[in-house]
């Protein structure tokens, strides 16, 4: 489904001739293929979780590459990437908001009988596994450091 949600914007960007969804498409695609490629031996296909992943991949390279710009004093191509950024959210799952990761957060840290933050490693595991592609690593394991360190 996502597959094709994305072939589809892609063709549609090109009759339209949006210059940064086409590229951005492009190079997504691109980068599912190879993914495609990857499996094949395997006797695997490329599903929909994987694609997340891979989407989930690009944004992360986004978000560094804003950052290295920023720091370099380079705005023009900080916001180059904002705008890749923006295109690639649009083939995310929705976003899990800051109070839903807590609650996900406490929920595993009950289960597990979590004792501080030298549990950290269980309950990241199971955090992840829970919110993977719905939320930012880094708000993850930042909500998960702090809760552990209330403990």
């Amino acid at each position: 489904m996502l597959l094709e949600r994305i072939e589809k914007d892609f063709k549609q960007a090109l009759r339209e001739g949006e210059e940064d969804t086409k590229a951005v498409l492009r190079m997504l695609k691109s980068a599912l293929a190879y993914k495609a490629i990857e499996l094949r031996p395997k006797k695997q296909e490329l599903t929909d979780e994987v694609a997340v992943d891979i989407v989930g991949g690009e944004i992360k390279k986004r978000k560094e590459a804003i950052e290295l710009y920023e720091k370099g004093n380079r705005p023009e191509l900080a916001a180059k990437e904002k705008r890749e950024l923006e295109i690639l959210f649009k083939y995310m799952p929705e976003q899990l908001s800051g109070d839903q990761v807590k609650e996900i957060v406490l929920n595993v840290i009950k289960e597990i009988n979590a004792a501080g933050p030298s549990d950290f490693g269980k309950v990241m595991g199971l955090v992840a596994k829970q919110t993977k592609g719905k939320a930012d690593g880094n708000q993850v394991s930042q909500t998960v450091k702090e809760q552990l360190n209330n403990i």
